[in-house]
């Protein structure tokens, strides 16, 4: 058996898997959650006394920057080591990756009912290929296209500065930044994210929020109220908010492929995309997609897919543990 794990700031998952590499089957699952925890060490050690297999390889994917094996994790007060893991699980090595490379990778596995085909581009398209998942915060990655295969890598691109447009996202520039130290795209492009263009079309007087909506807030994610609301047209403010979250995304997804000159594909990852698979299908994203000027065309050919599949991290990091199985 090989373990591997999907790390993130509100649930850990842990599975066991057993086949090959293109070909992974998934024995055991189970979801633990991460806050209230010592460290990563502690939900291994409860999983595997419930499920006391043999580990032959272990690999997981962490939100969170991974650098020599280790990552000290945004969203949760801990170091995960590599090292220590592999102690933990009486083997000589473990890897750990992050998330959206475990996501990357997780691709390779994926059939065609896990994915959501929003435009198809040109024929044979082939190439490099981007990875872009809004959620809790926003992960981006990429898959360099060598010899027949892809190399996954990862990136911290979330993080690096949300660049308006137009005058609105000028203005909601602006408005952020007088909230946030620096505004980056995870900033407007996640579920926090999503509220927080929501307040500012609120606090600017572009949208009024009727009382019931108020109490939604105090009862529910506010992200997801605000999508939920967006989605079925029962308030204005909340479709504004969720068209101009899209319209964004549909931008910095262009901006990504461009950077990754990614001819062979831009898959949209996290947990976000599948629940507004509907708005997403609508004009204004590939619209945006595709609005750089002089080299949209480029944009044009290339394909774009949404993963429906919300195990294709944890399907990563078992490939990334079978391959190390494989090569002994």
């Amino acid at each position: 058996m090989i373990l591997a794990g999907d790390i993130g700031g509100t649930n850990s998952r842990m599975a066991f898997f057993e086949g090959d590499p293109n070909h992974p089957q998934l024995k055991v699952l189970e979801v633990f959650p991460s806050k209230g925890r010592a460290g990563l060490e502690e939900i291994l050690q409860e999983f595997i006394a419930k499920h006391p297999h043999a580990v032959a390889a272990a690999a997981f994917g962490i939100a969170g920057p991974v650098r020599n094996g280790r990552c000290e994790t945004p969203n949760l007060p801990w170091i995960v080591d590599s090292a220590s893991l592999a102690a933990c699980l009486g083997l000589k090595s473990a890897s750990l990756l992050n998330d959206l490379e475990a996501n990357a990778h997780g691709i390779a596995v994926l059939g065609d009912d896990d994915l959501a085909t929003l435009s198809s581009g040109a024929p044979g398209a082939a190439g490099n290929q981007v990875l872009i998942s809004a959620g809790t915060g926003l992960g981006e990655a990429g898959l360099i296209a060598m010899g027949g295969r892809y190399l996954p890598y990862a990136s911290e691109g979330g993080h690096g500065d949300f660049a308006p447009r137009n005058e609105t996202e000028i203005d909601l520039l602006r408005y952020l930044q007088k909230r946030f130290e620096h505004v980056s795209c995870e900033r407007v492009l996640s579920g926090p994210g999503l509220f927080n263009i929501y307040q500012f079309l609120r606090d600017t007087g572009r949208g009024e929020e009727p009382a019931w909506l108020t109490e939604e807030f105090k009862q529910k994610d506010p992200g997801q109220v605000v999508s939920g609301n967006g989605l079925k047209g029962s308030s204005q403010i909340c479709v504004d908010a969720l068209d101009l979250f899209v319209s964004i995304y549909g931008a910095e997804a262009g901006n990504l492929a461009l950077k990754g000159m990614a001819t062979g594909g831009v898959y949209i990852g996290g947990g976000i995309a599948p629940r507004i698979l509907a708005k997403l299908k609508e004009p204004v994203f590939l619209n945006s997609f595709r609005a750089k000027g002089r080299v949209s065309k480029v944009l044009d050919a290339i394909p774009v897919k949404v993963i429906l599949n919300d195990k294709t991290a944890l399907l990563g990091a078992g490939r990334v543990a079978l391959l190390a199985e494989a090569e002994g």
